[in-house]
């Protein structure tokens, strides 16, 4: 059985960071390629960031693209999302979500495991 543990969210200041984790365990990491989403109470789950399974190309949306960087260490089967200059906006519950393949990763529906989530919290 497929495991994903996120952890390394909390409450924090506009401007800081934080480092996000996520470790996987049930399966050969590096048969995964990895993403993360994020969720706001009321809203959908939206994409943030997509790491491929060799860690080599990685992919973010818009409003997070030159403060978040998306990276994995096979070796520890982990994959991390450092957040840096946060905003109020980037207020939400975080996900890891892992996948075979993919006809669009930044969709929801692409992803097969996911983890728990972790609350991200930043006041102004």
């Amino acid at each position: 059985q497929v495991q994903l543990v996120e952890s390394g969210g909390g409450l924090v200041q506009a401007g800081t960071s934080l480092r996000l984790s996520c470790v996987v365990s049930g399966r050969a990491f590096s048969s995964f390629a990895m993403g993360w989403f994020r969720q706001e109470p009321g809203k959908e789950r939206e994409f943030v960031a997509h790491i491929t399974r060799s860690g080599g190309t990685t992919d973010y949306a818009d409003s997070v693209k030159g403060r978040f960087t998306i990276s994995r260490d096979n070796a520890k089967n982990t994959v991390y999302l450092q957040m840096n200059s946060l905003k109020p906006e980037d207020t939400a519950v975080y996900y890891c979500a892992a996948r075979y393949s993919s006809t669009n990763y930044r969709a929801v529906y692409d992803y097969t495991y996911w983890g728990q989530g972790t609350q991200v919290t930043v006041s102004s």
